[in-house]
């Protein structure tokens, strides 16, 4: 006997609530096993995943002010434990990533039309790029900051800086910038959608750029003029760049005839049953 699965009966998705719900029970069981895996991969590779979250720290004076080594302080029994749970659990998530995404994309899909499924797909080919160059220049800005405060510490204090701390520093900037990188993105996305014109993008374009530079002032952990210059010159460069796209999309736009030009407000326009009725199988086999 053949055995089918209630999306593969019914490939446009339709099936019962409690079939929904079980649907999403084994891809949510799948998504935590392989994240599971991916933390176990990450206990294990602990020691070069800390040495290189560690490196911009250990490239100041000042972290060897304890005993002439490059040394943080843990200040609890169990907190060398839960750092380290804490880092292969976020490892974890970075590995099994493309699981847990396929399976929330599997249970999504069937339910979008085409369309949808092409900006879905546009939207994840430049989030994942945009949030790891983010990330990337947080990591190579993470020294900058540092040394900046840690310069006021007196000669004769040594800088007792808590592993908590500094991870969580760390941690902070990666996602902050690799989440601002995102922000330009949503700008094409609501263009392509019809929800914002280039025109009003341009109206207010001075308000974005000093918005931007107040956010990153604000989102910024170290709160220093070289990290917040650092996160806002490129999301100001991307928006220039977004606002672009936009305007070269709405003139593509306006090149397409209008089928209603020439129509008073009160005339009805033709129907074409025939083309309607192509579109709406054409939609439904998209489905």
């Amino acid at each position: 006997m053949k055995l089918t699965t209630p999306r593969a009966a019914d490939p446009e998705g339709r099936m019962p609530l409690m079939d929904h719900l079980r649907e999403l029970r084994n891809r949510l069981l799948k998504a935590m096993l392989a994240i599971l895996v991916g933390t176990v991969i990450g206990w294990i590779l602990f020691g070069p995943v800390w040495d290189f979250l560690k490196e911009p720290y250990c490239a100041l004076d000042a972290s060897k002010d304890l005993n002439g080594h490059c040394s943080l302080v843990v200040n609890g029994i169990f907190s060398s434990f839960f750092l380290r749970l804490k880092i292969a659990f976020i490892l974890g998530l970075v590995i099994s990533s493309p699981v847990w995404l396929f399976q929330l994309w599997a249970f999504v899909a069937p339910g979008l039309y085409r369309k949808e499924r092409r900006w879905t797909y546009v939207f994840m080919g430049a989030a994942i790029p945009l949030f790891l160059v983010g990330t990337a220049l947080a990591y190579i800005t993470v020294d900058k900051g540092l040394s900046i405060f840690l310069g006021f510490v007196p000669e004769d204090v040594a800088a007792l800086i808590t592993v908590d701390h500094y991870l969580g520093y760390v941690l902070a900037m990666l996602l902050v910038f690799g989440l601002t990188f995102e922000l330009p993105l949503f700008v094409v996305i609501l263009n392509l959608a019809g929800v914002l014109s280039s025109a009003r993008i341009r109206r207010s374009q001075r308000m974005i750029v000093f918005g931007i530079f107040v956010f990153a002032a604000v989102a910024t952990p170290s709160a220093d003029p070289f990290t917040m210059l650092a996160l806002a010159m490129p999301t100001v460069l991307l928006f220039e760049v977004s606002a672009l796209l936009a305007f070269l999309n709405d003139r593509r736009r306006a090149r397409r005839p209008d089928p209603y030009e020439g129509l008073s407000d009160d005339e009805a326009s033709p129907l074409d049953l025939d083309a309607i009725d192509a579109e709406l199988e054409k939609g439904e086999t998209s489905r």
